[in-house]
């Protein structure tokens, strides 16, 4: 009877430590389900701008505002600034030492014998205005200011016909492609700028 007891006790112990164990085993399955819905619902990084990405330059090109969308850099507190004009870019660059404050649209010459605009290393002359006109070549512009020949060669608006309208033509290729007859287009705004604040002296190099 007394052996019989044993039994019927080691039988329930056995029992009830099976049944612990399926229940542990319940327990730890029941995890899995948070930790992969965790794992869904994580949130993907929002992707960035880089900095090389960010613009400032005014697109589409107008031929009448200014550059950049950006204020004009205060030539004042830049007694080194000078002008770097790009043929290959149709670039007007304003400088300080070798870093570039502002960038500007352009047109050079045509790149023909007469009409090409002359690289090398020059300085803005005396003379200036707002408004001329070339009977020879049937064009004007608004905010001239020379760098060559005095009075030759010159930075000036995007140009006009004999009426003083402004020749659409040629102000859709600013920035984009030569169409002067040796000057440097800009955009109205930034012409009349350079006029207004780019001073007798200051260096100017083309390549």
């Amino acid at each position: 009877m007394q052996r019989r007891s044993i039994l019927i006790l080691l039988a329930s112990i056995t029992l009830i430590i099976g049944t612990l164990t399926v229940g542990t085993v319940t327990i730890v399955g029941a995890t899995h389900p948070t930790s992969q819905t965790t794992m869904t619902t994580k949130k993907t990084p929002t992707k960035v701008k880089s900095k090389a990405q960010v613009t400032v330059m005014r697109t589409p090109i107008n031929w009448r505002q200014s550059s950049e969308k950006v204020a004009y850099p205060t030539v004042n507190h830049y007694p080194n600034l000078w002008i770097h004009v790009s043929l290959a870019k149709q670039r007007l660059y304003l400088m300080n030492h070798q870093h570039v404050l502002y960038t500007m649209y352009a047109s050079s010459g045509v790149p023909t014998a007469d009409r090409k605009t002359p690289r090398g290393t020059y300085h803005v002359q005396a003379e200036r205005g707002k408004y001329f006109y070339s009977a020879s070549v049937n064009e004007g512009a608004y905010y001239w200011v020379s760098w060559l020949n005095h009075g030759e060669y010159l930075f000036h608006s995007t140009p006009v016909d004999a009426q003083g309208h402004f020749i659409k033509s040629d102000a859709a290729k600013l920035g984009k492609q030569p169409s002067s007859h040796g000057c440097i287009h800009l955009s109205v705004a930034d012409s009349k700028w350079v006029y207004d604040n780019i001073k007798y002296g200051t260096k100017v190099v083309i390549d």
